[in-house]
């Protein structure tokens, strides 16, 4: 396996940080994976940007901080604007197409998928956008076994919502179905 650096980008409440951790952790714990996250927000806790950064690999990571990434995730407007350029080239781009609007191309594989719409059409509850998101990425990379992120879920939130977070990582998956890696 390559050493695939990742960023996630938004805005804070939209569980960006959250979805880091909980892939780092899988790779970690359930795939004999090497990972590190990382993480910057703004001073708002809810609405202002949000960046997690996320590196697996399968030997000792040196420097935690992400600077091009493979894989950029976005689902701001505002998130696009200020990471855009950064992505490697030949990279993976994901972004939500309800909340951004591509302008420039890159230089990567860009993937635009209705996440949010389809968590509210299915679920009707944004709070698993985030797992939603985390879906499309493990859809689209391969990077861990979605059982993997299951078994973090069942140790991170209460079991009242594991049903619900166990639909969004589907339909994540659904999403991604037929646009191979």
């Amino acid at each position: 396996m390559e050493r695939c650096r990742m960023v996630f980008s938004g805005s804070g409440g939209q569980g960006v940080i959250t979805a880091a951790i909980i892939l780092a952790e899988a790779a970690v714990l359930h795939e004999n994976l090497v990972a590190v996250q990382s993480q910057s927000y703004g001073p708002e806790a809810r609405g202002g940007a949000t960046r997690s950064d996320v590196i697996i690999a399968e030997s000792p990571i040196h420097f935690p901080k992400v600077l091009q990434p493979n894989v950029l995730v976005c689902l701001t407007q505002q998130a696009y604007a200020n990471y855009f350029s950064i992505l490697r080239p030949g990279g993976l781009f994901i972004t939500d197409s309800r909340y951004v609007k591509l302008g420039k191309k890159v230089d990567a594989r860009q993937v635009e998928l209705p996440m949010y719409d389809t968590v509210m059409e299915k679920i009707g509850r944004p709070i698993v956008f985030n797992i939603c998101m985390l879906g499309a990425v493990i859809g689209l990379t391969k990077l861990v076994r979605p059982e993997s992120i299951i078994k973090v879920l069942e140790t991170q939130i209460p079991k009242s919502f594991l049903d619900m977070n166990r639909q969004a990582l589907d339909l994540g998956l659904k999403l991604t179905e037929g646009l191979g890696n």
